[in-house]
């Protein structure tokens, strides 16, 4: 089954845009995922077991940062041209 999810991260410190970035360096390094990014969220489409495993995954990573907060919706369809 094909998904779509809108992930927004939030980690709670003076230094937040350096974890940003390294959640989404670390999301690409998964070949069987597609990411896009903008200047709210991360959009991540691919294979549901696939992609709910890399966002399991970098998000326990980041997670190790106190006070990180992740929104995170996901729809059961092909959002890439919406």
């Amino acid at each position: 089954m094909f998904i779509s999810a809108d992930i927004s991260y939030y980690p709670l410190g003076r230094e937040h845009i350096p974890p940003i970035l390294d959640f989404i360096h670390r999301l690409n390094h998964h070949p069987d995922i597609e990411v896009k990014t903008n200047g709210l969220s991360t959009q991540v489409y691919g294979d549901y077991e696939t992609v709910m495993d890399a966002i399991r995954e970098e998000v326990r990573k980041s997670f190790e940062l106190p006070l990180s907060v992740f929104v995170i919706k996901i729809v059961n369809s092909d959002q890439r041209n919406y």
